[in-house]
Parts: structure tokens; C-alpha cells; sequence
């Protein structure tokens, strides 16, 4: 891939891209150390949360899927005529 290509693909020149997500990590680091919080122990907890809602049956699923249907009927719409009205600048 030519360098321009890879700073089409990284969004910005590779340097400054590198520099700008180590010093995000120190900070996002940081701020889980100050909160108590560790990469094993998110994942533990995202996998509970998976379980603990499979746990409650499909019954719950098909009250989100619901939530989804309800919600779509209103944000689609409205949407879709925020897309038409934008295009006629």
C-alpha cells in the first residue's frame, strides 16, 4: 500500500495516528486504574451480563426485538425525511 493510501486507511499520517492512540491508551489506562477497573475484569463482567440475559429466556428477547419495532416505527421515518430534506441544498 502506497503512504498515501495508509494515511487514506489510518486517517491521518501513520505517525501522528500512533502518537495520538498511545496517548489515548495512557489516559483510557489511567482512568481504569483510578476507577478500580481492569481489562480481565470488564470481560468477566460483559460475559455475565451476556449470560444473565440469556439466562432470562427468550421471553427477553422478544421484549427488545420488540423495543427495536416500536422504536423503528418512530426513528425510520423520521430519518428517512431528514436524508430527503438534506439532499435539497
Amino acid at each position: 500500500m502506497a503512504d498515501g493510501g495508509l494515511s487514506r486507511f489510518m486517517g491521518g499520517s501513520p505517525g501522528g495516528v500512533i502518537f495520538r492512540l498511545i496517548l489515548a491508551s495512557i489516559l483510557v489506562g489511567a482512568l481504569m486504574a483510578l476507577l478500580g477497573l481492569d481489562p480481565e475484569g470488564l470481560v468477566n463482567r460483559v460475559l455475565q451480563m451476556v449470560r444473565g440475559v440469556f439466562s432470562l429466556g427468550w421471553g427477553a428477547v422478544d421484549q427488545v426485538v420488540r423495543w427495536l419495532i416500536y422504536g423503528a416505527v418512530i426513528v425510520v421515518p423520521i430519518w428517512f425525511v431528514a436524508r430527503l430534506l438534506s439532499g435539497r441544498k
